[in-house]
C-alpha cells in the first residue's frame, strides 16, 4: 500500500473509532431505546436506517465534490448518527459493565475480516466492480426478506443475513476503489470504507452480545 491508501485507511480508521465512543456513549441517552421502537416493525428499522445512510452518504459525496468541508461533515455527521444510535440501541441490552469487551472483541473481529477481503482484493488482479452490484442486490433481498420475515420470522433471519453480507461485498469493492481509482478524493473513498466497516461492525457486535449472553 502507497501513502495515499495509508491516508484513506487513517481516515476511516478515525471515523470508525469516533462512531465506536459515540455507541458507548449513546448508550446514556435516549437514543439508546430509538431501536425499540424502529424495530418494533424490523422492516421499518430497516428503511429508516438504511434511509440516514443513504441520506448521509449522499450528502457528504456532494458537499466533498462541491468542495464544501461544511456540506460534507453534515453528511459524516448524519452517518455517525445513525450508526451511533444502532450500535447503542444494539449494545444497550449488555450490562454496562461488559459493553467495552464487547465492543473491543466486535472491533478485533471486524479488523480480522477487513484484513481478510483487503489481501483477497488486493492479491488478485481482476476487477471487483461487480461487487457494488452484488452488494445492491443483497441488500434489496434484505430488505425484501425483513418484510417478509413479518409474515414468516424465520424469513427475517435470512434478510438480515443477506443485509450483512451487503456490507462485505461493499467493504471489497470500497478497497478496490481505492486500489484502481487513484484519482478518487481521499476522504469520499474513506468514508466509503468507513461505511462499510461500520455496516459490518454492527453485526458483529449483535453476534458478539449473542454469545457473550449465553456464557
Amino acid at each position: 500500500m502507497n501513502s495515499r491508501e495509508w491516508r484513506i485507511v487513517g481516515m476511516a480508521t478515525l471515523l470508525m473509532t469516533i462512531n465506536v465512543a459515540l455507541m458507548y456513549a449513546f448508550v446514556l441517552t435516549p437514543l439508546a431505546v430509538v431501536n425499540d421502537y424502529l424495530f418494533a416493525a424490523p422492516i421499518v428499522g430497516v428503511l429508516v436506517y438504511g434511509a440516514a445512510l443513504m441520506v448521509g452518504e449522499i450528502i457528504a459525496e456532494k458537499g466533498v465534490k462541491n468542495g464544501n468541508m461544511g456540506t460534507a461533515l453534515a453528511g459524516v455527521a448524519l452517518l455517525q448518527l445513525a450508526f451511533g444510535t444502532l450500535g447503542a440501541g444494539i449494545l444497550s441490552f449488555a450490562p454496562r459493565d461488559v459493553q467495552v469487551t464487547a465492543l473491543g472483541i466486535a472491533g478485533v473481529i471486524t479488523v480480522l475480516i477487513t484484513f481478510l477481503i483487503a489481501t483477497y482484493v488486493y492479491a488478485r488482479s481482476k476487477s471487483f466492480d461487480r461487487w457494488s452490484t452484488y452488494a445492491n442486490g443483497s441488500f434489496i433481498l434484505g430488505v425484501v426478506g425483513v418484510g417478509v420475515g413479518m409474515l414468516i420470522p424465520i424469513v427475517s433471519l435470512l434478510g438480515f443475513v443477506f443485509i450483512f453480507f451487503g456490507f462485505l461485498l461493499r467493504l471489497g469493492w470500497e478497497i478496490w476503489r481505492i486500489r484502481e481509482r487513484r484519482g478518487t478524493s481521499e476522504f469520499l473513498s474513506a468514508i466509503g470504507v468507513y461505511i462499510a466497516i461500520a455496516g459490518v461492525f454492527v453485526h458483529v457486535l449483535q453476534l458478539v452480545l449473542r454469545v457473550m449472553a449465553r456464557d
